[in-house]
């Protein structure tokens, strides 16, 4: 019998991101609180980063407050924000926030270590670039694998993809 598997990944969805950051222009514009303090956010570098303005350090966590927000209705996962403290850029405090996006090595490693050590004996993960092959002749000992991953706490969104 062949092998059966599935890869884990940690892609971002663009579409959704993109949403979440339209709707918090959208709420930022309208919000009382946000009149005439100069809040704004929006792309740079493609879609890599977000970059947020305001006149104040406040104001601009206030920004990435909404922005959080939005991603989560949007069901996307915290973890692929690695925000920076805001600093002052002239008369105006800038944020940049970065979205994170593949399984660095270190990471990949890590999980692969949780998988040997923790996981069914059965199971075998290999690294392949930014992303994960887990196989294994039971597919059971599979779906032990993802509620072991899911229970953890690891620094990055996980996605289980391509499982056959």
């Amino acid at each position: 019998m062949a092998d059966s598997s599935f890869d884990i990944v940690s892609k971002i969805d663009h579409q959704e991101a993109d949403n979440a950051l339209n709707q918090t222009v959208k709420e930022v514009g309208h919000r009382f609180d946000f009149k005439g303090t100069g809040a704004t956010i929006a792309w740079s570098g493609g879609q890599k980063a977000v970059e947020i303005k305001a006149n104040s350090e406040e104001r601009a966590n206030a920004v990435l407050d909404v922005f959080k927000d939005k991603l989560i209705k949007r069901g996307l996962s915290l973890k692929i924000l690695d925000a920076g403290e805001p600093k002052l850029s002239g008369k105006e405090y800038r944020l940049v926030v970065t979205l994170k996006e593949g399984i660095d090595q270190e990471h990949a490693k890590k999980i692969s270590k949780i998988i040997r050590d923790e996981g069914p004996k059965g199971v075998k993960a290999q690294i392949q670039g930014d992303e994960l092959r887990v196989s294994s002749k039971k597919r059971d000992e599979l779906q032990e694998v993802i509620a072991l991953l899911k229970g953890k706490d690891l620094e990055i969104a996980l996605q289980f993809t391509n499982y056959r």
